[in-house]
């Protein structure tokens, strides 16, 4: 695309979706940043305000630093483009989102990674443990769904909601992470958590279950009462968020193109 037509698509859209355009964008330069991202492969996206049940979510053939506000495409619930674009849509990928989206009315954004510590911990029998505080800020919230395959069956959509139920992060057993958020920012906060504590858990298993220290009794309980309510998403909205717009305008300020 020319900068003539990126700007148009900031003049044909409402504010409200250019502003989600932008957030998204930037979760996407966040997790290049971390190293999150999985070449072209996996996505987030989040619902366009309206009637229509539409939603922004990244072009398949483009890197998550590549991604900016316009090159976001606009799709259906079927993943379908609703607008002329020049990028490539995978509506295979929006599988699990839509299954999301459709079912959790608060679930605005859906994220979805293949790290290799995510990757790691969902082979793991046990799951995430409660071996550091991370985990136990994001494990009182997380659900599993087995695996079944690359996610292009419809049906599972169904076993996939089900599984989430009412929590807001969720293990992809043998597949990688998964989290919701009424926003972007919210996602990506539980995301990163959840991220975090793989990681973490994945290094300190390296030293063998012998030497690790487990938790004091009940106290993985009382630090799920302490994440519990909104506190997440309320640290995610005053907080981090605005924290990590901050740090990706110093660094990689072209995603709001």
């Amino acid at each position: 695309m020319t900068v003539d037509s990126q700007q148009s698509v900031q003049d044909r859209v409402s504010p409200e979706e250019w502003k989600l355009r932008v957030e998204l964008a930037a979760a996407f330069r966040l997790a290049a940043l971390y190293g999150w991202d999985d070449l072209i492969f996996t996505h987030m996206t989040v619902r366009v305000p309206g009637e229509a049940h539409h939603f922004l979510i990244n072009p398949f053939n483009l890197m998550f630093e590549e991604v900016t506000a316009s090159s976001l495409i606009k799709i259906d619930l079927d993943g379908k483009p609703v607008e002329p674009t020049s990028y490539l849509a995978n509506p295979a990928g929006f599988t699990i989102h839509s299954a999301l989206h459709m079912a959790r009315e608060d679930a605005h954004c859906v994220m979805h990674l293949h790290t290799p510590q995510g990757q790691a911990v969902s082979a793991m029998a046990e799951g995430l443990m409660p071996l550091t505080q991370t985990a136990m800020l994001i494990r009182w919230d997380l659900a599993y769904h087995d695996y079944e395959g690359v996610a292009t069956d419809l049906g599972e959509r169904e076993r996939l909601v089900a599984d989430l139920g009412d929590k807001h992060a969720m293990i992809l057993r043998n597949h990688g992470t998964l989290a919701v958020g009424r926003t972007v920012g919210d996602a990506f906060l539980r995301l990163y958590l959840l991220e975090r504590a793989c990681q973490a858990q994945v290094m300190a298993l390296s030293a063998g279950r012998d030497a690790l220290s487990a938790p004091p009794q009940g106290t993985p309980e009382k630090v799920a009462q302490q994440a519990g309510g909104d506190n997440i998403a309320l640290m995610a909205q005053m907080l981090t968020w605005p924290a990590l717009l901050r740090k990706l305008d110093r660094i990689d300020p072209g995603y709001r193109n």
